[in-house]
């Protein structure tokens, strides 16, 4: 099995009965899954549940995939659908609880300045709604450019610029005098 394949490839090869090859695309695309369904519902445990079942349905729905388009997009869309599914998904309402910072060079009050600020930061994204939250995370942390989180979102380099203006907007009105630091 080789990783470094393209995702094409590797669906044709898992569609043509290679079902090893499907392991490269878990372990290209679970940690940045995890990562995006983390970001959007603010809990390791329902993230790690959407990551999987994501990952299930895309190899269910596999012989779907148009090679037209990018299969990231495809499989993060599902990602997406799967992460605010009202009927298997609350709406968070805590802030994710994040490891420490290790203090290196930093003294203690840094530390807990730097981890508070991340709370803050959290808890006010979590109080956005999924299109703010969902431009958000794709480009400040999965680090996306505009035409990719437009392909994975299916609108325009130019929509999604505005959309995020407006999101970040938003998420610095919630951050209040925060955001100015």
């Amino acid at each position: 099995m080789v990783d470094g394949d393209p995702d094409e490839a590797l669906v044709a090869r898992c569609l043509g009965g290679e079902l090893d090859a499907f392991e490269s695309i878990v372990h290209r695309y679970q940690r940045v899954l995890f990562n995006a369904a983390y970001r959007l519902l603010g809990d390791r445990e329902d993230a790690r549940d959407v990551a999987q079942a994501a990952l299930v349905k895309a190899y269910e729905k596999l012989a779907s995939f148009d090679p037209h388009y990018r299969f990231f997009s495809w499989i993060y869309r599902i990602a997406v659908n799967e992460a605010l599914n009202p009927r298997d998904r609350r709406r968070p309402s805590a802030p994710i609880a994040a490891d420490l910072p290790d203090g290196r060079g930093r003294g203690l009050d840094a530390a807990i300045e730097s981890r508070e600020r991340s709370d803050s930061v959290q808890a006010a994204l979590l109080r956005l709604g999924p299109e703010d939250r969902e431009v958000i995370v794709l480009r400040h942390f999965a680090e996306m450019s505009y035409a990719e989180i437009g392909g994975a979102l299916g609108l325009a380099e130019k929509t999604v610029k505005s959309r995020l203006h407006e999101a970040r907007q938003r998420l610095g009105r919630l951050l209040g005098p925060e955001s100015a630091r």
